[in-house]
């Protein structure tokens, strides 16, 4: 349904495309054929001439669901245009997408039908990759749709604001600027643990993530210090320090096992796991630990290990043979923490894998 003009759309959906490859007809042609609400999607042209988008969007460019703006701002991250598509929004709710990405059909109605049930400040959607799997992430309590906690459901595995935002609640959020990775951390952990009523569309029309483009501005290998900035835009603040020593530990552990150990093989894969990239994630280490020093106990043995091992100043590629071990997630040491006692703690290994495991099946019933 075409947005009223004299009340203006329900949904702005913004998506950003910074190359002349993107498929961004498809990514706006899955929102608009497929939603009955009254839905924009804005396009921004980002570092990229718009008339060659406007070329690239054909008969699209005719439909007055679809705005085209555009921002030069010589910054290869996502922030500034998701930024100025936010800023520009009017519509009660918010959605931000991938220029590669698309909606199932139906995804925003259903997203608007359970915030409506719920009067939920977002929604988040269901995602399902391409090649036919829903994501595992984020790992919540079976069966789990609404008055979700950022800790009992570890929605910091949750990474990307995806879904449907409502701008009453948290109109004021924006993306990490000057950052070339982890712009969106920040603004998800505000979200995720701000005590505002949050849903998951657990089992609805998913959010699809394609995987048929290789020029994703985040994907380029950085510097330690660089990859890890992000995390001067969460502890330093006002809202961090009123974190609960719980909150802490799920946020600390989620940072550790996806971001550390990610940041670990890639180096190794990539032949730049130095002994002063080593030193750097040891710094980074100790500085997440030190926000949460309880999140050492709901770590499993072989996750200790991979830390012991940075820390204590081992060869690169021993840490990263310790990562792909930890991987093993059918082995006793990366399902139980060095005290046993621990095996049923909501942030451990085992309560963390399974409840991601069931979701995956909940998505595919």
């Amino acid at each position: 349904m075409p947005p009223d003009p004299l009340r203006g759309p329900e949904v702005d959906v913004v998506v950003a495309v910074h190359t002349v490859t993107r498929p961004i007809a498809r990514a706006v042609d899955s929102v608009l054929a497929g939603t009955t609400a009254a839905t924009r999607v804005t396009v921004i042209a980002h570092n990229i001439d718009p008339d060659v988008i406007a070329a690239n969007l054909g008969d699209l460019m005719a439909d007055r669901r679809v705005r085209l703006l555009s921002l030069h701002d010589s910054v290869p991250s996502p922030a500034g245009p998701f930024n100025l598509g936010l800023d520009r929004a009017t519509a009660p709710f918010v959605s931000v997408m991938g220029s590669d990405d698309t909606f199932d059909p139906g995804a925003v109605d259903s997203w608007l039908s359970l915030q409506r049930r719920h009067n939920a400040g977002m929604v988040l959607a269901r995602v399902r990759h391409d090649g036919g799997g829903s994501d595992s992430y984020p790992p919540v309590r079976l069966g789990r749709t609404q008055r979700l906690d950022g800790v009992k459901d570890r929605l910091s595995y949750r990474s990307a604001p995806l879904g449907l935002i409502s701008r009453q609640h948290f109109g004021d959020l924006r993306f990490s600027e000057g950052l070339p990775s982890g712009e969106d951390l920040a603004f998800v952990t505000r979200m995720w643990f701000s005590g505002v009523p949050l849903a998951f569309d657990s089992t609805g029309p998913a959010y699809v993530g394609h995987h048929d483009e290789g020029d994703r501005v985040t994907s380029a290998q950085r510097d330690v210090s660089v990859d890890f900035r992000f995390l001067d835009e969460i502890y330093p603040t006002t809202w961090f320090a009123r974190f609960t020593n719980d909150q802490r530990t799920a946020l600390a552990a989620k940072f550790l096992r996806m971001h550390v150990f990610d940041a670990i093989l890639a180096r190794s894969n990539g032949g730049t796991w130095t002994k002063s990239e080593r030193n750097a994630l040891a710094t980074v280490i100790r500085r997440i630990i030190a926000t949460a020093p309880d999140v050492e106990r709901v770590l499993s043995m072989a996750d200790r290990d991979v830390i012991d091992a940075v820390l204590d100043g081992a060869a690169p590629e021993v840490s990263a043979d310790l990562v792909r071990r930890r991987s093993n997630y059918r082995s006793v040491p990366a399902l139980l923490p060095r005290n046993p006692l621990r095996i049923l703690n909501r942030q451990a290994p085992f309560r963390t894998l399974l409840a991601g495991l069931l979701l995956m099946r909940a998505g595919h019933s």
